[in-house]
């Protein structure tokens, strides 16, 4: 069976405090570090095993997958990219959400947080915050100043299909990502429609597992328990 486990990394101190997080590189919460800890025990009880593991360059993310692995007791080669990455939400960043509805409108901000195809207000490259700001991402010429959905998952699925898919008959894979990067990825895998997506709700610290025949079509996927 050719299997492949998806989790989104645990509560992060921003999702606690109701922040934009996007490209923010903020730590797991107190909360988050324990539902990384009981993922690496579910997938143990269940008894996978990992060779090969994926990560964005986001500290929430990374750290969600050591201690998946650490939990686990699994030496997996890790890959990070930052293709997998968090949606960035440009110039809302670092605002609370309840705040900003209040500013702009419960309508216009639930079309930044849930619409597909809609961005929100890009950052000015001089801002602070721009990714090219951070010696992460040096040397890369296509960095975002905002995304909509629809921009996450076509970077996602791009690397899904060139790095990760020609994998899957070879290793054991785990990915450890975000909410939005892994909405893209389930949209392309479950051929969800961009009506359809703005609905789905993934939440932090639950692995789910995709199963594949062997031409790698998806037969199934559930959560783990």
């Amino acid at each position: 069976m050719i299997r492949l486990v998806l989790v989104r990394h645990g509560q992060s101190v921003w999702n606690l405090e109701n922040k934009f997080t996007g490209w923010t590189d903020v730590e797991l919460s107190s909360k988050g570090i324990l539902e990384a800890k009981e993922a690496g025990n579910i997938l143990k009880k269940n008894g996978f095993h990992f060779d090969l593991a994926y990560t964005s360059v986001l500290k929430r993310a990374e750290d969600t997958l050591s201690l998946i692995l650490n939990q686990m007791g699994e030496a997996a080669v890790i890959k990070k990219s930052y293709m997998l990455n968090e949606r960035h939400y440009g110039r809302l960043q670092g605002l609370n959400k309840e705040e900003t509805a209040l500013k702009y409108g419960d309508e216009q901000v639930k079309l930044w947080r849930r619409s597909a195809d809609v961005r929100p207000p890009a950052l000015d490259k001089n801002d602070s915050r721009y990714p090219g700001n951070d010696i992460k991402y040096k040397g890369i010429s296509d960095l975002p100043l905002s995304e909509n959905l629809l921009d996450t998952a076509d970077r996602v699925i791009k690397y899904y299909n060139e790095e990760i898919k020609g994998n899957l008959k070879k290793h054991s894979i785990i990915i450890v990502a975000h909410g939005n990067s892994l909405r893209g990825l389930i949209k392309y895998l479950d051929n969800i429609s961009d009506c359809d997506i703005v609905n789905l709700e993934i939440p932090t610290g639950k692995p789910i597992c995709y199963e594949f025949d062997d031409d790698l079509n998806v037969l199934r996927h559930y959560y783990v328990k």
